[in-house]
């Protein structure tokens, strides 16, 4: 049996999460990737509506079982903000923090504009914490939060986003992440509590 392209899965509105799950499970980095990285933000958008039917997003799927503390995984990722097609395209990276038992994960976003712009640091923390966000998305990537504990030793110095140029991009916002399947989650950009409308796929290396 012929499976459908991804574009096509997401077309079809009759077809499961589970099924546009299985085919990204089904292929190699490489081409997962390739099947992520042209999505429109009418893609994105279905694709993050889709994936609230499916089970919830949680830390190990940014930072898997097994990693250790302040080990970096990173995430390729393609926004669908109004920029150059080049600077759509950008990395989330994650880690563990020390402590053990701590249900959050800290990150920040390489680019090429990361050294102009800031790290724009963030706290990946669950939403039930805030009741009203929990249908967006059971994880949130916070940016009003930086980390207050060690990172990874190569990563660029911690700064708050009320900082630099990044207060223009970074500053008050977060990001309501999805599942959409055992690599790939999808998120959604609010100002506040103002719902931007525009979205992002990440795509975990390992």
């Amino acid at each position: 049996m012929t499976i459908p392209p991804l574009d096509t899965l997401i077309a079809d509105e009759s077809a499961p999460l589970g099924a546009i799950a299985a085919l990204l499970d089904g292929m190699l980095p490489g081409p997962r990737w390739s099947a992520l990285r042209n999505l429109t933000r009418a893609q994105m958008r279905e694709l993050y509506r889709r994936a609230g039917e499916g089970p919830p997003v949680t830390a190990e799927d940014f930072v898997p079982v097994g990693v250790p503390p302040r080990t970096q995984v990173i995430h390729r990722g393609r926004n669908t903000l109004p920029l150059p097609g080049a600077l759509r395209f950008f990395e989330k990276r994650f880690c563990r923090p020390d402590a053990p038992g701590d249900t959050r994960l800290f990150g920040f976003n390489e680019g090429p504009t990361r050294k102009l712009i800031g790290p724009g640091y963030f706290v990946l923390r669950p939403t039930r914490v805030q009741g009203h966000w929990v249908p967006r998305g059971a994880m949130v990537v916070d940016y009003y939060q930086v980390p207050d504990a060690p990172v990874v030793p190569t990563w660029p110095r911690v700064v708050p986003n009320t900082h630099g140029i990044q207060v223009l991009v970074f500053h008050k916002t977060r990001d309501f992440m999805r599942r959409v399947s055992s690599h790939v989650t999808v998120g959604a950009a609010y100002k506040g509590e103002w719902e931007l409308d525009h979205y992002f796929v990440l795509c975990r290396e390992v």
